[in-house]
Formats: structure tokens, sequence, C-alpha cells
């Protein structure tokens, strides 16, 4: 097998998620006591966060780059990162290696395709949401990506970093975001995108009345599927 390169802590929540996902799924396709060969760089969330709180991208960009460098020193075959919102950065990423950045987008974009669907909502931090990296990177897969209103953006950023990211999963917060979802459905959305790592820990397809897509779980399918090719 292929050695896969995490690089995460952005949360370590969303991480051990990533870890277990990717371990179960070389565990069910390999068969017996297979796990996956992986090299793992966790940052402190704290100085990533503080650095987007100022809108320090470039300067969070070489942080990961870095990371990303000393993962493939180590062994790395590929770099996954453990994360939706600094996808913002791959770009310095992709430039400091030699090897593939599996990119969540277009991992996500394969899946919305394969459904025959155009229009998604979108569902992340207000920098996933806001920002239009993720949505360029969607319209360039011929789908149109639409986000909740500036009050519903507000209250799903909120719940990321106030609640999930500290591992704290509320009733309360769930019903918000179905909320959230119902709204989007009305407006056009023919699915929804849980385009932060944590939110797959708080809602999932029960929540939704039109097909949701994981992103966690499809990343880490895909780095299965590299490290078994």
């Amino acid at each position: 097998m292929k050695t896969i390169g995490l690089l995460g802590g952005m949360s370590w929540e969303s991480s051990a998620l990533y870890y277990r996902l990717i371990n179960e799924g070389v565990r069910d396709r390999a068969g017996g006591f297979h796990s996956a060969p992986l090299v793992m760089s966790s940052v402190d969330f704290a100085v990533i966060e503080e650095m987007q709180g100022r809108a320090a991208w470039d300067e969070a960009g070489t942080l990961l780059a870095r990371e990303a460098s000393a993962l493939e020193g180590a062994g790395a075959e590929c770099i996954v990162l453990c994360t939706n919102t600094m996808h913002k950065v791959a770009d310095a990423i992709t430039a400091a290696i030699s090897v593939p950045l599996v990119h969540v987008v277009d991992v996500t974009a394969e899946a919305i395709s394969a459904a025959g669907l155009t229009t998604v909502a979108l569902l992340g931090t207000r920098f996933t949401m806001e920002e239009p990296f993720y949505a360029e990177r969607m319209a360039a897969h011929g789908i149109e990506v639409m986000a909740p209103d500036a009050e519903e953006r507000r209250l799903v950023n909120d719940v990321i970093y106030g609640e999930l990211v500290r591992g704290v999963l509320r009733d309360e917060s769930r019903t918000a975001y179905r909320t959230v979802i119902a709204n989007l459905v009305d407006r056009g959305a023919q699915g929804v995108i849980l385009g932060c790592t944590e939110i797959e820990l708080l809602v999932g397809p029960a929540d939704s009345p039109v097909p949701c897509f994981p992103t966690t779980r499809l990343h880490a399918a895909a780095a299965v599927d590299f490290a078994l090719s």
C-alpha cells in the first residue's frame, strides 16, 4: 500500500475522524489485519485560527506548506489536508510538494456529479461559505453552490467554532442546522455539502430532505483509493 500523509489538527476532532475512517476503509477493503500506512502532522489549531482571524492566508499557507513538505520527506506519497477551510491555501501546499494533494473539493464534486446534481447548498465555516475559493472550484466542475443567508451563515460558523471544534454536540444546534438545510432546499438546493469536517459529527443524511455530501467521509474514501491503487 501507498503511504498517506495526513495534515491535521484543524481541529483534532476532525483529524481523529479522518484517522478512523481511513483505517476502517483499508480494513474493509483489504481485509484481515490491514490498516493504513500513515504519517501525520497535527498543527496547533490556535495558531491557524489566529491567522484566519486576521486574514493572514499567505502566512498560513507557508506554515502548512512546510508541514506538507515534511510529510513528504517522512515518506508520504500523497497529502490529505484534513480541513475544508484551509484548502484556501491549497496552491501554496501543492507548490511545496512533488506528491499529489487529494483536494477535498474535487472529491466532493465528483460525488455530486455522479449523483446527477448541479445545484447544492454549502455549510461550512464563514470562510468556506463566503470566500470564493470553494464555490469557484465547484463551478469548474459545473456545480453551482448556494450559501445560507447572512444570519444563517453566522449561526453555522458560531456552532463550528464555539462547539464542534471543542467536541461539544448540542441537540439545539442540530435542530438549528436542520432548519438552515430546509431553508436552502426551499430555495432550490438539490443536495447539501457538509463542508466542514466537524459538521459530520453533528448532522448527517437523516437530518436532510435531500442528499448529503459528507466531505470528510468522501475525502477519507479517496485517500483509501489512493493507498490501495
